[in-house]
């Protein structure tokens, strides 16, 4: 299949569409963790609601995307690209207009549904279209731009929901999903792997989909029922069985959605295991940073929005200036020193307490947000770009499904885990703080039930008038000693992504299409 040139007509209008899918849908995610509070306040979410709502996109863009990359290549990597597009900006439509917390619950499942399909489209587009000597030139700029209008994400967001708009964080989806959708269609031609048959594995899908919801659900209950009670008992062990079998699947499976070949190859392997550890902490550690900012320490939503506006400054300066440095030296060293850094970021952002406000964000949050923002600069690019280039053009669409569904995989299960670990270690915490205020065993109760609220919790009525500023205090005290437990976690596994890097990653040799084929 003939490529193009990146400074081409043809190979502009690639990257152009590519990345405006790209941020339309890592914008929506962005965003959603700034809007939060004032999307729980809205539709009265508890703690368990908002994990949800963030788990049910992530769920099916988990189970599908592998699909979705491997329908690109046997179909066509345009006209599935596109579709995605369509329904994700349905999605997005539907999900603005949502009355309640179940109605969106829903409509985001659909998003993820679109997503499944779109996102491994624009880097499987580039992949196979883009000539392969500027192919790491190419994956620098699409991470950068898409980074940049993604950190964007939060500042748009803050400013939205601080104005009573947290909807129209949706709504921005449908003006660029069809800009994206005119230009794939007049300007970018179809690409496809004609020698694939056109199977897709349904067993394979339906296992991870049902696997990863079911975990999700026995976490995210134990917060409410315990840890010994049946509906954990049977959720957690029958997910872990499921995702088991989705494994037997795969390798059984004359057409795996996830050929397991792939991950014969240390590079791939290592990369993607890379993936899982440093987004499942950048995931959480960003989602428990916005809610710190907005529901504790005193920030708007758009203040919590702007002091992401350093990160996006240094990815738009170092990614694709890492991106080619990784075509030049090869990924390996990006790869170990990157993630550390970035663990080291959410470190130090674990030791930040309670603070003035904005005021004081330049002594308090702002040094943990720079060394996270550099570590994760020099990572991104040349970690797709290690992905992308450990495995032959023939499997291009599925290498770049893998690795998102691994990213938001680790996103399930960071808001799955740490989605319970969160209440569990605010409600320990709130008990100690109880414990020196004077309050009726029924005031106690009802005081500790707002536990499940997190940072959103409130002195309940008809506590006495003089304990009600102590129990607010106590809460914050709560959410802060939880915030810093969930940061160092956070921080321990960019140190376990760097480990990878170090322990898998040697050089980049291809997984290559098998010549009987």
């Amino acid at each position: 299949m003939a490529t193009v040139a990146l400074r081409s007509a043809a190979g502009k209008w690639i990257m152009v569409s590519a990345i405006l899918a790209s941020a339309m849908a890592f914008i929506d995610a962005t965003a959603l963790n700034v809007v939060l509070p004032a999307l729980q306040q809205s539709l009265q979410a508890s703690g368990a609601d908002l994990f949800w709502i963030l788990n049910a996109y992530l769920l099916m863009l988990a189970a599908l995307i592998l699909i979705g990359g491997s329908l690109g290549d046997k179909l066509g990597r345009k006209k599935v690209f596109m579709a995605g597009i369509f329904i994700f900006i349905c999605g997005s439509a539907a999900c603005g207009i949502s009355p309640g917390v179940t109605y969106l619950i829903v409509f985001r499942i659909i998003q993820g549904v679109g997503g499944a399909l779109m996102i491994p489209g624009s880097l499987s587009l580039i992949s196979s279209s883009i000539n392969p000597k500027e192919r790491g030139k190419a994956i620098g700029t699409w991470s950068a731009f898409t980074t940049v209008v993604t950190m964007g994400g939060p500042i748009l967001g803050g400013a939205l929901a601080d104005a009573g708009l947290w909807r129209y964080i949706f709504f921005i989806n449908v003006p660029i999903g069809i800009a994206a959708l005119v230009m794939l269609w007049f300007k970018v031609a179809e690409t496809k792997d004609e020698d694939s048959d056109h199977a897709i594995d349904f067993p394979g899908a339906i296992a991870i989909a049902l696997g990863l919801a079911l975990v999700t659900f026995g976490f995210l209950r134990i917060p409410a029922v315990g840890l010994h009670n049946w509906q954990v008992y049977l959720s957690l062990p029958a997910g872990l069985l499921l995702l088991a079998l989705f494994i037997i699947i795969e390798k059984k499976s004359k057409h795996p959605m996830m050929p397991l070949q792939l991950f014969a190859n240390p590079t791939f392997t290592g990369s993607n295991l890379l993936t899982f550890f440093l987004y499942a902490g950048l995931g959480a550690g960003m989602l428990f940073l916005s809610l710190n900012m907005v529901q504790v320490q005193g920030y708007s939503q758009l203040q919590s929005g702007l002091t992401f506006l350093p990160f996006t400054i240094m990815m738009i300066s170092i990614a694709r200036f890492a991106g080619s440095l990784a075509d030049k030296f090869g990924p390996r060293l990006f790869l170990i020193c990157g993630p550390a850094v970035a663990g080291t970021g959410l470190l130090i952002l674990s030791f930040v307490k309670q603070t003035a406000g904005p005021a004081d964000y330049w002594t308090t949050f702002f040094p943990g947000v720079i060394v996270l923002g550099l570590g994760m600069s020099f990572t991104v690019s040349p970690l797709t770009a290690a992905v992308m280039g450990s495995v032959d053009d023939h499997f291009s669409g599925t290498a770049s499904g893998v690795n998102n569904a691994v990213s938001r995989i680790a996103g399930v299960f960071a808001n799955a885990i740490f989605g319970a670990l969160v209440v569990l270690f605010f409600a320990g915490a709130l008990r100690q703080q109880l414990n020196g205020i004077k309050l009726d065993p029924k005031q106690r109760e009802v005081v500790t039930q707002q536990a499940s609220k997190l940072g959103d919790a409130k002195v309940p009525a008809g506590v006495n008038v003089n304990s009600k500023q102590v129990i607010a205090k106590a809460y914050h005290e709560s959410f802060i000693s939880a915030y810093r437990k969930i940061m160092l976690i956070s921080g321990g596994l960019g140190f376990l992504g760097a480990l990878m890097g170090m322990v898998f990653i040697k050089g980049v040799g291809r997984v290559r299409k098998p010549e009987s084929q």
